[in-house]
């Protein structure tokens, strides 16, 4: 009881204080230079109190800041940690002097603490400022305080990397007194928004790897319940630089992609082109995990840049079963000594070829009918030179010669077994030539369709990039 009752006095005597102070201004004397120390100290005593005669009249607060850097941008935990000059100008009432009775004084210097501030803070922090303090303020002989203050803001923002790296943020920084309603304390700001861009593009322009594109803003009064609090809600609109990504990310990846489009260019029969798209493949599957830091990770969704690479490792797995196959049609087939189906011939070797512009070597002719009868031909043509000999030895040749005939018929037979085995091994020569230019067809058509493919999807991805950095 006897606390309450002292602090009831202590409080009466501050109203009493600052009732006196209501209609005086602070004292000088003579050979000093500004306000005495026992007319401020009065004032230091209604620290805890704002400064305003009527009560009923609300504090007027003017911000204004300046965008000195961005410190850090996490995609993943949505913060962005920026550093701001902060400038707060009010009106402090009891801070009144003569400059005429005060030697010309018209402003002077005192510690913050020592003074009411307005509890002004930024509603998206979401961590504690570590930034160094600025323990005084000045103040004008007609009461007017500027506090100026350096701000490490980590805020809240909702970060968009779907066009990453061309991608441009717009975060909010919304000011506002903690605890004052409107009938308190009013904010507007010190400067205009255009001014305020102006000023942090001059500071922001050569720092890091982002870029200020503009300042904007507005007043609003927040309402919840029955109170209603002044704020100010700044849109602070950045824009990455991307060189560093394009560097490091695209150009690399887009030399390996051509390097799979040229290896189309290596003849199929005679190098091993599967082993050097796979080595290719697990050299892309190494560049992406040692470039897997560089891109921005999120569970809001993937940026484009990681499909992009997505997708081109599906392609160069495309090519590698691409060569698979044609592989398979130029080796497997063709030693299993198989005739090409007619339907093969009319498709593939003559609507496909033609419709590919395929050049047919000049010792060779596009198949236009199947050639099924050359054989048995040949065959009846080569039978009366194998069989002629055998059928006029036995009339011209005496009994006695039985050796010598059996001797001739084995040399008969030799050549026509010497003759069957040339033939097999043209007919063998015959079918891999057909099913090699098979082969060499279907490359050909597969090859113009996976560059189609990748031009297409080359220019969705440049057409989106380029529409992206317009806008911004």
């Amino acid at each position: 009881m006897g606390s309450s009752q002292q602090s009831i006095g202590i409080i009466s005597g501050l109203l009493l204080i600052s009732a006196s102070l209501c209609h005086s201004k602070l004292s000088c004397k003579d050979g000093h230079s500004g306000p005495t120390l026992e007319s401020m100290q009065a004032v230091f005593d209604l620290q805890p109190f704002r400064p305003a005669v009527n009560l009923s009249n609300p504090t007027i607060t003017n911000i204004s800041f300046t965008l000195y850097a961005v410190l850090g941008v996490n995609e993943k935990t949505q913060i962005l940690t920026t550093f701001l000059w902060l400038r707060l100008y009010w009106q402090h009432e009891f801070l009144v002097w003569d400059p005429d009775e005060c030697d010309g004084v018209t402003r002077i210097s005192l510690p913050v603490k020592q003074l009411w501030s307005p509890d002004i803070i930024v509603y998206e922090f979401v961590d504690d400022d570590v930034s160094q303090a600025c323990p005084y303020v000045y103040v004008n002989h007609t009461g007017h305080i500027r506090w100026d203050r350096m701000l490490r803001l980590v805020s809240a923002c909702n970060l968009e990397i779907f066009s990453f790296p061309f991608d441009v943020q717009n975060c909010t920084f919304t000011f506002g007194s903690y605890m004052h309603t409107i009938r308190d304390v009013r904010i507007s700001p010190a400067l205009t928004f255009e001014e305020m861009s102006g000023n942090s593009k001059r500071y922001l322009e050569a720092s890091g790897e982002w870029e200020l594109v503009d300042i904007l803003g507005e007043t609003s009064i927040l309402q919840f319940g029955i109170d209603e609090w002044d704020i100010i809600t700044f849109w602070v609109v950045i824009k990455r630089r991307p060189v560093l990504y394009v560097v490091n990310l695209l150009i690399p990846s887009s030399f390996l992609m051509l390097i799979d489009i040229l290896s189309f260019y290596l003849p199929p029969h005679s190098v091993d082109r599967a082993s050097f798209k796979m080595t290719l493949i697990l050299g892309y599957t190494v560049f992406l995990l040692i470039m897997n830091d560089l891109l921005p990770s999120t569970a809001n969704g993937t940026p484009i840049i990681g499909i992009y690479f997505s997708v081109c490792l599906a392609l160069m797995v495309i090519s590698l079963l691409e060569t698979v196959i044609i592989t398979n049609v130029l080796h497997h087939s063709s030693m299993k000594y198989q005739e090409v189906p007619n339907w093969v011939r009319v498709v593939i070797l003559k609507h496909i070829a033609n419709l590919i512009c395929y050049r047919w070597p000049e010792d060779v002719r596009p198949p236009s009918v199947p050639q099924k009868d050359k054989p048995q031909s040949s065959n009846n043509h080569s039978g009366p030179l194998v069989v002629q000999p055998t059928n006029q030895t036995p009339t011209q040749q005496p009994t006695n010669n039985g050796a010598a005939l059996t001797e001739l018929q084995q040399i008969c037979q030799y050549l026509a077994d010497l003759r069957a085995h040339l033939t097999s091994l043209q007919k063998e020569s015959e079918l891999q030539d057909q099913w090699c230019h098979v082969g060499y067809v279907l490359d050909f058509l597969l090859f113009r369709i996976y560059l189609l493919l990748i031009s297409c999807y080359a220019l969705v991805i440049i057409s989106m990039w380029c529409i992206w950095i317009n806008q911004s």
